[in-house]
């Protein structure tokens, strides 16, 4: 199985300096243990059948992805204002990759995370939201995934590759940093598509809180329910409790669990 991971220049959330991505170095971790699973490895030497793509004009630190695991990077050189999506689009399309991991968005620059959905329409592959886990499916061409969902709601599904799956960062936490495993990693450097961004007219706007949705089972109904609509969405259905005992709020907590569908009975 060969696989690919999209990672993009981030920077950390508190020093401002550029750094990998931790849910791009969590899809390096997943597709680790996907490529032993299914080739039966124990020593992890089949992670040679994953590689990294990063479209920008400097590796950087994303040189430190090595260490964590990923043993190839290949750069697309590109602009700094120059659009990823055809460099990605065309190295992708050269190669015959079954499964394409990538991260929510990125993390330090324009961060929309409209990326991964864009290079799935250009390939024409289908895409899976918020992976937690990955594991061999049950037919061969097929992968099983764990999808996060709200309120820790998890779902498991059947993808059939090619596809293009997105990491969540409720999956494993990525491996440890290893200055040998940087040392051994092959970083590679391509010529990328120049492709300039189309000049769009943006307009900025001061943050204002929206005003919340009724439910639409409110709709046409009286004053009284739209109100009691509207308050029970504000309130999102919880319980306050004051000062509970430890054995009262263990309780409380087990019984929404059960509610919300994340435990069973």
């Amino acid at each position: 199985m060969r696989i690919a991971i999209l990672l993009s220049a981030g920077r950390h959330a508190v020093s401002g300096r550029p750094a990998p991505v931790s849910v791009e170095l969590q899809a390096i971790r997943l597709a680790r243990e996907l490529i032993r699973q299914m080739a039966g490895e124990v020593d992890g030497n089949a992670a040679g059948d994953i590689t990294g793509f990063h479209a920008g004009p400097d590796a950087g630190p994303l040189k430190d992805a090595l260490g964590h695991g990923l043993p190839r990077l290949i750069q697309l050189s590109i602009g700094a204002q120059d659009d990823p999506l055809p460099s990605l689009a065309a190295a992708l399309g050269a190669e015959r990759f079954d499964l394409v991991l990538a991260g929510r968005s990125g993390q330090g620059g324009e961060d929309a995370g409209l990326l991964p959905y864009a290079l799935a329409r250009t390939l024409g592959l289908p895409i899976v939201a918020d992976a937690c886990a990955l594991a061999a499916g049950p037919q061969h061409g097929t992968v099983s995934l764990e999808q996060a969902l709200p309120r820790g709601a998890r779902r498991r599904l059947t993808l059939r590759l090619p596809a293009l799956v997105t990491v969540h960062p409720a999956a494993p936490a990525p491996l440890p940093f290893a200055f040998a495993a940087m040392r051994r990693g092959m970083l590679e450097t391509r010529e990328g598509v120049p492709a300039p961004r189309a000049a769009g007219e943006v307009e900025e706007r001061a943050y204002r809180a929206r005003p919340k949705l009724i439910a639409k089972s409110a709709a046409g109904a009286s004053a009284t329910e739209r109100l009691k609509a509207a308050t029970e969405a504000a309130s999102s259905g919880g319980r306050l409790i004051v000062d509970p005992a430890p054995e009262d709020a263990a309780r409380a907590i087990l019984a929404h669990l059960r509610q919300i569908g994340v435990l069973r009975d």
